[in-house]
């Protein structure tokens, strides 16, 4: 394996764990393995602490494919909880309301979610790496401060109906980048007249790239171990001999 040259993984991420964990992990495992003090790698597309699932990591020169990445499709597992909303629109704040939910049936959530296939515009949550003024919405909601996000247009190609097991239901759901299926959980419980909260979140795959071709963090670290290591230049290191030519 080259990692200065470029890597692609793929990783099933663990739950509680953030995505820059993930990375953090990965860097410095290479690192120690090459016996190097840098190294570029990325992600290409954050999950939530409480989500798990198909993670891309990029190395080296192979972090300028990120971009690209981002843009694949993605297809997600979701179990929301009908009834209850929190401040995160996840597990990651406690209940803040209640609300009747005994009217929903199945066939009532079967008619509603069509609804949100296509291009939709969605208020991303307050608990979100988004930027208000350069500072992460997330930073501000935690602290009590108020946050107000304004709209994104994004697609939903496909959702659909797993389990309804009232008041808990799972869905499929296919979208464009940029998507927050905790945004998603609670606009589909404001639509049912009741509330919701995304209680389980799974990424079933990205672009053509599954959660069969995933790796645990643990077999990832393994392979940084006991893979043949080829020694190409640093990107950096080269971008530096390069300007001095020039």
């Amino acid at each position: 394996m080259d990692f200065n040259e470029g890597e692609i993984i793929y990783i099933d991420k663990p739950l509680h764990w953030t995505s820059f964990d993930v990375v953090k992990r990965i860097r410095l495992r290479i690192l120690r393995r090459l016996k190097q003090k840098k190294l570029k790698v990325g992600h290409a597309g954050t999950l939530d602490p409480l989500a798990t699932g198909v993670m891309i990591v990029c190395t080296g020169r192979a972090t300028k494919r990120i971009e690209e990445f981002q843009y694949h499709t993605k297809e997600y597992i979701a179990t929301l909880r009908l009834g209850a909303t929190t401040p995160s629109f996840d597990l990651e704040t406690e209940v803040d309301a209640t609300y009747p939910h005994e009217h929903i049936t199945r066939e009532i959530i079967e008619r509603t979610l069509p609804r949100f296939v296509g291009s939709i515009m969605q208020i991303p949550p307050s608990y979100s790496a988004c930027k208000i003024d350069g500072r992460r919405a997330y930073d501000m909601a935690r602290k009590g401060q108020e946050v107000e996000l304004k709209p994104k247009e994004l697609v939903i190609n496909e959702i659909e109906l797993l389990d309804c097991e009232l008041p808990e239901i799972r869905i499929r759901v296919v979208c464009s980048k940029g998507t927050y299926i905790r945004a998603l959980a609670r606009d589909i419980g404001v639509a049912l007249g009741s509330g919701a909260h995304l209680v389980g979140l799974v990424r079933t795959r990205v672009g053509d790239v599954t959660l069969a071709d995933c790796l645990s963090v643990d077999e990832v670290a393994r392979l940084i171990d006991e893979a043949p290591i080829e020694t190409t230049e640093p990107e950096d290191k080269k971008e530096k001999e390069e300007n001095k030519s020039i």
